[in-house]
């Protein structure tokens, strides 16, 4: 019964999003043009118009051509309070661990505009990556698939890989300790 509601969902998901404007049809084609043909890869533009290319493995996510053994995708939303609270606290994570762990904020908001997610970004000390981009929805989709969640789980979802390997994963709010010690641990420190 579970698996029906899930796909007929996700079903209706997928129709709501085929009734899209030309415009933004376009938009979505031109997107897709940069897409590298790799069906196990994600392109993820930032805020600042770097791509990110992440990688599915079977357990989760790498980073293409990073050096960070660690990656964190932190799913938000500007207008959550607690996801607003968690931003100063991966940043200074991120600035702890340099190249050790690479995190970046996915926001769950379609079609939100770059200048609001940097105004997120400037109000609550982001510094870290925040990805604002068509692809933004299946990356979330494939998590919460992956965990199980389904489509109305809480926010922040923090989800720590490495090596393409789920370590942890954290839904709501969470203190910056106990994600300072997974990442401690995924390092061996």
């Amino acid at each position: 019964m579970l698996k029906i509601s899930f796909l007929s969902s996700l079903l209706a998901f997928s129709l709501l999003f085929q009734a899209c404007s030309s415009q933004e049809k376009h938009k979505t084609n031109k997107e897709e043009a940069n897409t590298p043909l790799h069906k196990d890869q994600i392109v993820l533009n930032s805020i600042l118009n770097k791509k990110y290319v992440l990688k599915k493995t079977a357990n989760g996510f790498t980073l293409k051509d990073s050096k960070a053994k660690i990656l964190i995708l932190d799913i938000f939303a500007t207008w959550c309070p607690p996801c607003q609270a968690e931003a100063t606290h991966l940043s200074a994570l991120e600035k702890k661990y340099k190249n050790k762990i690479k995190i970046i904020g996915i926001s769950i908001e379609d079609n939100i505009a770059n200048e609001k997610l940097q105004a997120f970004a400037n109000a609550h000390n982001a510094s870290y990556t925040l990805v604002n981009s068509a692809a933004n929805r299946e990356v979330i989709n494939e998590i919460a698939n992956k965990l199980k969640l389904g489509q109305n789980f809480g926010i922040p979802l923090i989800v720590i890989y490495k090596d393409g390997k789920l370590v942890h994963y954290y839904q709501g709010a969470v203190e910056e300790e106990f994600i300072d010690s997974d990442i401690k641990r995924a390092l061996g420190i």
